[in-house]
């Protein structure tokens, strides 16, 4: 039996004869004396096999190699002083190898080295084909580690601080009309007709604060067939939580008691409360996102009102079709920033047209308030402009002035991404910081033009505000999102508990009294029979482990992740199936596959 993990072992063991699992992670032959470092999902620990004093396990230790899977037993020693190794928690002792029995070999070349001491640099597609191998290496497996911590502080917090229950909701169930494509799967027992993987539990949990549940979390499998980016997955885990007789302020407060109680008991990271907040309107309107980092600054200058009227055609005619006109300030920018970059060709101007902008106008602020530019900006500022500019903007000497010219939405997308990349470039952005703040009051709704119809922000189950009720296309939500350095790790609302105002917000959307009732009747049932007052949140805690972990890609935050194409490398998924099969759910295929 095992007694003891490999990185649990410290000096007050010493003399202590253990057993111990694991693999190879090295082997060095020292003089006829071998070392092994033995790995198992805790870390290392150091085994010696001695012909002199251990000779019974050093025919065995001789003829190991690196990934064997092994048994050891042995007794603790304390390492001489000159071979400590302080980067190791087991730094200060090593087990002399009583004997060794090998349980498995290698018995193929690996297609990656594994061990700790390498640090070879390998391709994603290769350690997702080998899934299993890159789960032992030492930053996977530290990162599932801290991920199984978050997910114990979190369960921790609800049940034993606030009475949460956890209720595991359906993943088989009715395809609903918002939000991303839904996966479906067909029911052989009932021909023609289909369930939905959930994309959220949202109904459920609403549902189960009409039953009386009061506090409900859990760790909530989602299912979204969408597009993907480093940041999402077509299956993917979250925090699901509701509450009833919460308020939007207790609600914040208890969540942000439940994030604060996560970074202390996993990182040792004690953050400030209250947690700042800006309302949806501010975020735009100063960093141009609704998810902002401030770790650093660069906020954006709305200078509408002072080029509304100018002689630069592009500015002018911007504002008269209700866009708007603004500015990036970027002290320094002059030095770092050339006219190259900026032009047609440059990576700026190609992050500005990849976010939809048409181009890239800008000015140089020089010695004694002096500007310089290219084209006609210059000769179509007046001096009382110009003076206002750099009084709006704080521009100095050295500042470059980028301009966002047009519609709202894209001049906001464009000045955000080159924000990003500049506070990258220009080490502005301090890796250590965790700045967390809500962002509020977001629009119930936004105009969808493909589809000619008001569609919900969030989804169609938010309250409005109670003084917007009466003006639902223009009403504010109540509703939040928490964020961390850039990331949306969180968001939730208060949601409508009447029938009726339910089915206002479903005309709003464009749904009829018909199709409503066909898609949510049994919600709307539940609401005539006492539903009380109830809000929630849901976390995405692959981007929460991704970012506590310092990782650029939640891929790096799951055990067994897809591609950007939505592919498992390791299994093979998505796959062919049997025609039989395709039978017995009176399923047929459309898809021919086009010719090579």
């Amino acid at each position: 039996m095992r007694t003891h993990y490999c990185a649990d072992l410290r000096v007050a063991d010493v003399d202590q004869i253990v057993t111990l699992f694991g693999w190879v992670d090295r082997r060095r032959d020292h003089g006829g004396v071998i070392f092994l470092d033995l790995r198992d999902r805790t870390g290392l620990v150091q085994i010696v096999s001695d012909p002199q004093r251990t000779p019974e396990s050093y025919p065995q230790a001789d003829k190991l190699r690196s990934e064997y899977v092994v048994k050891v037993i042995g007794k603790v020693r304390q390492r001489p002083v000159d071979s400590l190794n302080p980067k190791l928690p087991t730094g200060e002792i090593e087990i002399y190898a009583e004997s060794i029995e090998l349980l498995n070999p290698v018995r193929k070349q690996l297609p990656f080295q594994v061990s700790s001491a390498e640090h070879e640099s390998v391709r994603e597609e290769l350690r997702l084909r080998y899934r299993y191998l890159d789960l032992r290496r030492e930053r996977m497996a530290q990162n599932l580690q801290l991920r199984h911590q978050v997910v114990k502080a979190m369960r921790r917090y609800l049940e034993d601080q606030e009475q949460f229950l956890e209720v595991e909701t359906p993943l088989l169930t009715r395809s609903t009309p918002e939000g991303a494509r839904d996966y479906l799967v067909p029911s052989r027992v009932n021909p023609g007709e289909w369930f939905a993987l959930p994309q959220s539990p949202q109904l459920f949990k609403q549902l189960l604060m009409v039953s009386g549940c009061d506090r409900y979390y859990q760790i909530a499998r989602c299912f979204r067939d969408e597009d993907l980016r480093a940041d999402r997955q077509p299956e993917f885990t979250q925090l699901d939580m509701e509450m009833s007789f919460l308020d939007q302020e207790e609600i914040l407060g208890l969540n942000e008691g439940l994030v604060c109680h996560i970074f202390e008991t996993v990182k040792g990271i004690k953050l400030p409360r209250p947690f700042p907040r800006l309302t949806y309107a501010e975020a735009l309107d100063r960093y141009g996102t609704d998810k902002p980092d401030t770790r650093f600054g660069l906020e954006l200058v709305d200078v509408s009102d002072i080029l509304k009227d100018s002689g630069f055609k592009v500015f002018a005619q911007a504002v008269a079709s209700g866009g708007i006109v603004k500015i990036l300030p970027i002290p320094g920018g002059n030095e770092q920033i050339s006219n190259v970059r900026i032009k047609p060709g440059g990576d700026l101007f190609q992050e500005a047209t990849t976010a939809g902008a048409k181009g890239l106008a800008y000015i140089r602020v020089r010695e004694n308030g002096e500007i310089d530019t290219i084209g006609a900006i210059k000769d179509n500022l007046s001096p009382e402009q110009k003076a206002e500019l750099l009084k709006r903007t704080g521009a100095q000497a050295g500042h470059l002035l980028l301009f966002g010219a047009g519609d709202t939405n894209t001049v906001n997308k464009t000045l955000d991404r080159l924000r990003q990349v500049v506070g990258k470039e220009f080490g502005l952005i301090d890796p250590s910081r965790n700045d967390l703040l809500w962002v509020v009051d977001f629009p119930m709704f936004e105009w969808n033009p493909t589809e000619k119809r008001l569609e919900a922000l969030h989804h169609p189950f938010t309250a409005p505000r109670p003084e917007d009720i009466n003006d639902l296309k223009t009403a504010k939500a109540q509703a939040y999102d928490l964020v961390m350095n850039g990331f949306e790790i969180g968001g939730g609302s208060l949601r409508i508990y009447q029938a009726e105002l339910q089915e206002q917000v479903f005309e709003t959307i464009g749904l009829s009294p018909e199709e409503a009732h066909d898609k949510f009747g049994f919600l709307l049932e539940a609401f005539e029979y006492g539903t009380p007052p109830h809000g929630g949140i849901a976390y995405g805690l692959d981007r929460l482990v991704m970012l506590l972990a310092g990782e650029d890609s939640i891929r790096d935050a799951i055990a067994f992740p897809k591609t950007q194409q939505a592919r498992c490398l390791l299994t093979g998924a998505p796959a062919n199936v049997a025609s039989q099969q395709l039978k017995e759910l009176h399923v047929t295929s459309t898809h021919r596959p086009k010719p090579n």
